[in-house]
């Protein structure tokens, strides 16, 4: 059985029907899902160990090791049977779409920091964390989150099926539509 296949199985019947309906959706955001892991442990990790004074730059960097992570993972496995373009052009796409998602992940995280000074010595260090993971990994995120999913299903993965219809039988038998 395979991981989408597992993960769908265990909700209840409304909701089932629904996430086979929209496995795209189901496994863009399990990608989603492992690459806010990869980004939130490197962000921190980094923040906290390499660039203590540079939050924002960590966070660039951060953002980036996840995006290559997701692009590998969406390309072959979210949007698997979806293509349309050459894989170079296909490429530049994904990171021009994720070139943006950065500046908008990055974007409340900056203004937290540098317009609403929530940083020491203006706040304690508890609040600085809280805004740090609220602005960067949950509203950054989220914002950065709905604009990949409109840029991977319009301009970079456009054509429904163009990678062949072995693809598409693939999913059908990983959702157990077989």
């Amino acid at each position: 059985m395979s991981l989408a296949e597992t993960v769908v199985s265990r909700f209840p019947e409304p909701i089932r029907s629904i996430a086979l309906k929209h496995r795209e959706l189901v496994k863009f955001a399990l990608v989603g899902g492992t690459c806010f892991v990869i980004d939130t442990v490197l962000f921190f990790g980094i923040k906290t160990v390499v660039l203590p004074n540079n939050p924002v730059t960590a966070k660039i960097i951060a953002t980036l090791v996840a995006t290559i992570v997701s692009y590998v993972l969406n390309r072959e496995w979210s949007f698997r049977t979806r293509g349309g373009r050459e894989r170079h052009h296909e490429a530049a796409l994904f990171f021009l779409v994720n070139g943006i998602g950065i500046v908008l992940n990055s974007a409340p995280l900056y203004i937290a920091r540098y317009a609403f000074h929530l940083q020491e010595p203006h706040v304690s260090r508890l609040t600085e964390e809280i805004s740090d993971f609220l602005s960067a990994q949950i509203v950054g995120t989220l914002v950065a989150m709905v604009f990949r999913w409109y840029g991977y299903k319009n301009w970079v993965f456009p054509e429904e099926n163009a990678r062949g219809a072995k693809r598409s039988i693939e999913d059908e038998k990983e959702l157990g539509h077989s």
